[in-house]
């Protein structure tokens, strides 16, 4: 009986031991959590968390607000442009490759055409919308 008292001793001076040290360890991680690097509370905190959080939800509108507009305007500028030389009196010997035509389109398709007609005596520019 003398051994079973001294066992029992030694594992409840553990088990103090074991628990002595869990609470050390919760009362350092309490005490960061508490005394941070400008809050003085827990709840003083919490309030900044919250209102970095509300101030980044206003900040995530507002790009989505600016990134909507942004790709409309986009799809009304210019996305393609095209250049193409030609000869428009082949049968007859004159010119050449002087003549061009040019399309600036937006995304959608709408756009202006630029085009001139070179000859010997002229040259002539034509806008098409």
């Amino acid at each position: 009986m003398q051994i079973d008292t001294n066992l029992l001793i030694f594992i409840v001076a553990g088990v103090i031991i074991i628990l002595l040290g869990w609470v050390l360890y919760l009362h350092i991680k309490i005490r960061r959590l508490l005394f941070g690097k400008n809050a003085r509370t827990l709840e003083d905190t919490i309030f900044t968390t919250q209102k970095e959080i509300a101030d980044l939800r206003n900040f995530e509108k507002e790009c989505l607000a600016y990134f909507t507009d942004v790709e409309k305007r986009l799809g009304r500028s210019v996305q393609a442009v095209e250049t193409v030389r030609f000869n428009p009196f082949k049968g007859m010997g004159e010119g050449g490759t002087q003549s061009f035509a040019t399309a600036l389109l937006s995304e959608r398709g709408d756009g202006v055409v630029v085009s001139s007609l070179y000859s010997r005596d002229r040259v002539s520019v034509f806008q098409n919308h």
